[in-house]
């Protein structure tokens, strides 16, 4: 099973971009974030005519995630982040698919920090935590694959003292983060990928693809009995550099 996640920003704007991707790769699954669509804009017909079934949590103009299933009909298990402090941002989505308990995540950005959208981003992140100590105990394999916003290392920015005052990199977001992994979460491309410099998004500025000055920001979570499957994982960096493409790239893993 190849499992995908992409930031898509824009799913209408994007979307020959996303059906180019999605008939060039055919992931069994995919978990898009930033739709900026309310539901009745999500582009269901043409996500069907490329042979997924779909499910999504829209928002105008902001937000919004969806889990996509080739050849299927994802089943909903859960729509909204449990104890979410702001339910009104569509921000996470859950299904089951084959078998795999997957979760779509878009954790708020957080800037300006501090200010009142970094205290969101911290309180978003505590619900989070709460819900992921629950799904670890699934002895089903459970995927929690999203952009994330956190940049986990130093390892996992161009230049990481650029961003020593963003809400990506700050010292809780971080310190979340690597609770998780302690807790038994699998960081999927940190763990196929483990000494390489590896991004997953990459600024429309000062031309950041080119000299692949990025970050690696997209992430997926594993439990125990999803990571004892992984076979590989990587990023489709060739989307990033199509025309009028999103700044982040797929990442996807493959579960035996």
């Amino acid at each position: 099973m190849r499992i995908a996640t992409y930031n898509v920003n824009g799913v209408n704007g994007r979307l020959p971009v996303l059906l180019d991707w999605l008939s060039t790769t055919q992931p069994d699954v995919v978990c898009l974030q930033e739709l900026k669509a309310p539901n009745e804009k999500f582009p269901e017909a043409a996500i069907r005519d490329a042979g997924y079934g779909a499910i999504w949590h829209g928002q105008k103009s902001w937000n919004g995630v969806a889990i996509l299933a080739r050849g299927k009909e994802p089943l909903e298990t859960r729509r909204g982040l449990p104890n979410d402090p702001d339910p009104s941002q569509s921000r996470y989505l859950e299904a089951a698919i084959d078998g795999v308990l997957v979760g779509c995540l878009y954790l708020p950005n957080g800037n300006p920090r501090p200010g009142p959208k970094y205290d969101y981003k911290l309180a978003w992140i505590a619900a989070f935590e709460t819900l992921a100590a629950e799904l670890i105990q699934l002895e089903e394999p459970v995927v929690l694959a999203g952009d994330y916003n956190v940049i986990p290392t130093e390892a996992d920015a161009y230049k990481p003292e650029r961003w020593v005052d963003d809400a990506l990199f700050a010292p809780e977001v971080r310190d979340a983060f690597a609770r998780l992994t302690t807790a038994g979460w699998t960081d999927a491309l940190r763990h196929r990928h483990a000494d390489e410099r590896i991004f997953t998004f990459w600024d429309y500025f000062r031309n950041a693809f080119a000299r692949d000055a990025g970050l690696r920001i997209d992430h997926q979570l594993l439990n125990p009995a999803a990571a004892a499957r992984l076979v590989e994982a990587g990023v489709d960096r060739s989307v990033r550099s199509m025309p009028k493409t999103s700044d982040h790239a797929p990442v996807w893993i493959r579960l035996a």
